[in-house]
């Protein structure tokens, strides 16, 4: 499932780093991409709920913590 998870917001989201941890349905994403300045924290968060959405409603992903920063941010 962390291939999917990774697979899925791959195609939909550049990034500069994406790490995938977890198992049996509780997982964390920490992401790092530009696609996130400007954005608040729940507008980031909404971008990675959107597209792991069908996995969520099928109750594979059933617990998911998500850490999304700009570059810049990553740096500090």
């Amino acid at each position: 499932m962390k291939d999917t998870i990774a697979n899925a917001i791959s195609n939909e989201i550049k990034f500069d780093k994406l790490d995938v941890e977890g198992s049996e349905s509780k997982y964390t994403v920490n992401i790092i991409s530009d696609e996130f300045i400007g954005k608040t924290i729940i507008q980031r968060h909404k971008m990675i709920y959107a597209v792991l959405d069908q996995y969520i409603k099928t109750g594979e992903i059933h617990a998911l913590t998500i850490k999304a920063m700009t570059l810049d941010e990553s740096k500090i």
